[in-house]
């Protein structure tokens, strides 16, 4: 860009009379177009030039359109309609604004467009037509769309894709699948077209044959797999694949890499997720606002939220997304203050706050048991700021109350919903009656989430125990009886770790790590120098009818414990040890994990399925309230 100014520069202190400055301009936006430099684009055609011709017009609705400036081509078309020394629009002009109309999804400014397009004869042009196509499938017009298609007189490769893009935007895949497999010629597009819907709606197994089905493969296909995957939950598929992608040695651009820092940020792949940062600034790719929100993102759930905070600095341009994801990040990993200060910054720089900033908030205060500052930011959210909480704030404040002790608060929370409370709510609720062993409440609490939920395993689980600490011994076994009889299972505990970028799982007991022995081996080290270090397990947590010991051996080997063996068997001493968990940390793992910090000299951070817990010389950075 730096030489383009300077022959910019040239062109206007020393114009040449033999050439026409039309050309000069269109050239000059071509180069800014392709730089994403849009802001120069409309500098160049608004005071290089005094009388821009057809071709600069053109160029410029091309350069904005390309770049996805949507509403900036509408205007300029607008405004070239309305200056009477304009020239008229032709083909060209009508493909870029068409493109314009499909990307904002406006009906009414697309139907204007094809007014023109009729009043100026271009019609039955091939390209204008596969454009008004594009456009009315994109507003939702399917019907229009097809009856634009059936009348086209001459159709090509592009028409044909636009069909089957069009049957995959409306849903109706199996349409698309049918057209599809009758094309005569399919591209790259057609492909990529295809395994994107089929990901889109569920259908991995149909995406992925696709996929290897393909004669040839470019960027664009590999994105399509990997974001399937990635949209799917399938994040080490994800990250697989991605790694046979560059085996290939076809180079990932921003798109590819968005999908696998998101796959990196589920798992808690940190590694990888480092590679990626370094890929980044080794090829000098720009931090735009997707990318480095991604990388943002990954950082900070990953538990690394001061590198997190290093990647928000870098960015040239935040939306609410980027504070979001810094708030959040923070307060996952007990910093409350400071994300309370960095929201204080995102309303000083005039961003808007949206509902997940507050959840943000609002999980803050539940880490660290700010009640009344809670409800101060849940109020906020509709008096202020015009936001209506939707029913997971409504769950996060209860959950609020419930840890505070507040459970009469919370309970008439809940029944003074404007919307109906879900099983997630209720189990905030039931969370504060297990810990403040309100067993009445309890109970009828229990009573509303089977009604939502029949098989929701946890409300039996906590009947179960509770009976059990009464010693109504048989109501507690015809508690268990009922879970075995509707076939209601817990949802068993998952745990990864990321080793020399190679993510493991482990399930409570398992059995089928290759290095089972050595973890095993390890578990039992463990267990005798914890009990040295004065380790109690927590035995009433197990709800099967075995003797201690039995109840022991089964605490040891759940998922987080198997986990951080294999960690320490793999890592070096004084390495970091990082482990992702699908559900609450346990009571007698949070303990052990304590001690384990301790006894291994080693930080040991645990992600579950609410927040961190930095170990660290036997302390949690939790405080012990979560």
């Amino acid at each position: 860009m730096r030489h383009l100014y300077q022959i910019q520069a040239q062109a206007t202190i020393n114009p040449l009379p033999s050439i026409d400055p039309n050309i000069i301009a269109v050239k000059l936006i071509g180069v800014c177009a392709d730089h994403a430099n849009i802001r120069h684009v409309a500098l160049v055609f608004n005071h290089f030039i005094t009388a821009p011709n057809i071709f600069v017009y053109n160029a410029l609705l091309k350069a904005l359109a390309q770049n996805n400036d949507w509403q900036h081509t509408i205007y300029y078309f607008n405004r070239q309609l309305g200056s009477p020394n304009a020239p008229a629009p032709d083909e060209y002009t009508f493909t870029s604004v068409l493109k314009a109309c499909a990307g904002l999804a406006q009906v009414t400014e697309g139907e204007k467009v094809h007014c023109f397009v009729a009043k100026y004869g271009c019609e039955g042009n091939l390209f204008v037509r596969n454009s008004l196509t594009d456009m009315y499938f994109k507003v939702g017009n399917f019907g229009i769309a097809r009856k634009l298609f059936d009348e086209m007189g001459v159709r090509d490769v592009v028409s044909w894709n636009t069909l089957v893009s069009g049957y995959c935007l409306s849903g109706q895949v199996d349409k698309a699948r049918w057209v599809f497999d009758g094309m005569a010629e399919k591209t790259l597009f057609s492909w990529s077209t295809m395994i994107t819907a089929y990901a889109k709606f569920g259908e991995l197994g149909e995406a992925r044959r696709l996929f290897d089905e393909m004669p040839e493969r470019n960027v664009v296909s590999w994105n399509a797999m990997i974001a399937g995957y990635a949209h799917n939950e399938k994040y080490a598929e994800a990250i697989g694949l991605f790694r046979q992608m560059q085996q290939y040695g076809l180079a990932p651009n921003d798109v590819t890499l968005v999908s696998v820092l998101s796959a990196c940020a589920h798992l808690g792949a940190l590694d990888l997720g480092k590679w990626i940062d370094k890929f980044i600034r080794q090829r000098g790719m720009e931090l735009g606002l997707f990318l480095g929100n991604a990388l943002a993102d990954m950082y900070a759930k990953c538990g690394s939220i001061a590198e997190a905070k290093l990647v928000f600095g870098k960015m040239h341009q935040r939306d609410v997304i980027s504070w979001s994801i810094i708030i959040t990040g923070l307060a996952m990993n007990g910093h409350a203050d400071e994300a309370f200060g960095c929201f204080n910054k995102m309303i000083e720089h005039e961003v808007k706050p949206n509902d997940i900033t507050f959840m943000g908030l609002l999980t803050a205060c539940t880490h660290v048991g700010l009640v009344d500052k809670g409800l101060e930011y849940f109020d906020m959210m509709d008096k202020i700021y015009g936001i209506f909480p939707k029913v997971e704030h409504y769950g996060c404040v209860v959950d609020l109350l419930s840890r505070a002790g507040r459970l009469v608060e919370a309970e008439d929370l809940i029944n003074s919903m404007p919307v109906k409370p879900n099983v997630i709510v209720w189990g905030a609720l039931l969370g504060g009656c297990r810990i403040y062993k309100d067993t009445e409440r309890g109970e009828r609490v229990v009573q509303h989430i089977l009604e939502l939920d029949s098989d929701h395993s946890g409300s039996y689980v906590y009947l179960a125990n509770v009976y059990t600490s009464m010693g109504r011994l048989d109501d507690a076994a015809n508690c268990r009886l009922r879970m075995r009889d509707k076939g209601v299972t817990k949802t068993p505990g998952c745990s990864w770790i990321e080793v020399d970028n190679i993510v493991h799982e482990f399930f409570m007991g398992d059995l089928s790590h290759p290095q089972l022995d050595k973890i095993y081996w390890m578990i039992r080290e463990l267990r005798r120098k914890m009990k040295l270090a004065g380790y109690k397990p927590k035995t009433d947590l197990v709800l099967h009818t075995i003797d201690e010991e039995e109840k022991e051996d089964a605490l040891s080997v759940h998922s987080e414990k198997l986990a951080i063996a294999f960690g320490l068997i793999s890592t070096s001493p004084g390495t970091t040890i990082r482990i992702v968990k699908n559900l609450r940390v346990c009571n007698d793992c949070h303990d052990a994990t304590k001690i384990i910090s301790k006894i291994v000299e080693r930080e040991i951070i645990v992600r579950d399925r609410s927040r961190f817990h930095h170990f660290n010389n036997g302390k949690c950075s939790c405080n012990d309230y979560w």
